[in-house]
């Protein structure tokens, strides 16, 4: 007697379709409950932190369209009416346009130093091997966990003997000295991922270092170069303690030393709709220049990793 046995089971050809028994029944609904669980997890951390950032901004927008009454009396409902005179109101009497204007030289100046020398030194330290290049490379990272607090007396002193002290060049120099070492660390990176082949072209050509580093690599680092100069500018834009104790003179105060004074002068006026103005002042363009700039800063955080 003959027993029939079953044939085994011959595997799918090359795009074949796979039907519903070819797959196990438990398999298909278990990875897709995970990826839900996942997925509503990830989304709801995102919703929460995005209400966490976003509140504060849209309230403190709010209010500097209030007046006093409102901001105490409802201050989470929408102003009934927008008073544009709290902007004016800040703009010329507490002189938030002349704190405004220094904070655009200082930030100008010291972006544009610190971008300069900073990308300088990190081509050379990527690029070349030299006695010494090491020790450099770690000084400047050893710069970035020094506290400038206990920098700030001996600055104060070196500032003053070289006759820099409450002026707007002062301050620049000070700031580019500040925002170095994180811009070198950050760049010197972002120069070993760039190819070495488009700068031994241009050497074979007969290029000089120079022209090479300016016209060839410099912009081929532009990404880095626009992620680390977003990040100095915020650092800048609101650096509190360098200004406090370097420039004294009320006539060369930068924004966050205004938005002080103004805290404390509105403060015993009750002009606080003129307070949260200024505010808004002092936040926008910091914002604005992450909102045109996002995709470059995403960009430049990414290039390093991916070679």
């Amino acid at each position: 007697m003959k027993t029939t046995e079953t044939p085994p089971p011959v595997p799918a050809e090359p795009g074949a379709v796979l039907t519903k028994t070819d797959v196990p029944a438990d398999a298909a609904p278990k990875e897709k409950k995970e990826g839900t669980v996942l997925n509503v997890f990830s989304h709801g951390i995102l919703v929460i932190w995005a209400i966490m950032v976003v509140m504060p901004l849209v309230w403190a927008v709010m209010t500097s369209f209030k007046d006093d009454a409102s901001i105490f009396g409802s201050p989470w409902s929408l102003p009934d009416k927008l008073h544009f005179d709290n902007w004016s109101r800040a703009w010329t009497q507490a002189h938030m346009s002349d704190y405004f204007l220094n904070t655009v030289l200082v930030v100008g100046g010291s972006l544009i130093g610190t971008l300069v020398l900073g990308s300088m030194a990190a081509y050379v330290l990527a690029r070349f091997d030299f006695p010494g290049n090491r020790f450099i490379y770690y000084l400047f990272i050893g710069g970035m966990s020094f506290p400038i607090m206990l920098a700030l007396v001996p600055l104060f002193y070196v500032v003053n003997n070289m006759g820099l002290l409450n002026t707007i060049h002062g301050l620049i120099l000070v700031y580019i000295a500040y925002s170095l070492p994180f811009t070198v660390f950050f760049l010197t990176a972002f120069f070993r991922t760039l190819p070495s082949s488009v700068a031994e072209a241009a050497f074979v050509d007969g290029a000089s270092h120079t022209r090479t580093f300016f016209q060839i690599m410099l912009p081929m680092a532009k990404p880095g170069l626009i992620s680390v100069g977003i990040f100095n500018f915020l650092g800048q834009w609101n650096q509190y303690m360098l200004p406090t104790v370097l420039n004294t003179d009320e006539d060369k105060h930068v924004l966050t030393q205004g938005l002080v004074q103004l805290a404390v002068s509105q403060g015993y006026k009750g002009d606080w709709s003129g307070l949260f103005a200024g505010l808004v002042m002092a936040m926008l363009p910091v914002l604005a220049a992450y909102i045109v700039f996002q995709r470059q800063v995403v960009q430049g955080l990414t290039a390093g990793a991916l070679k």
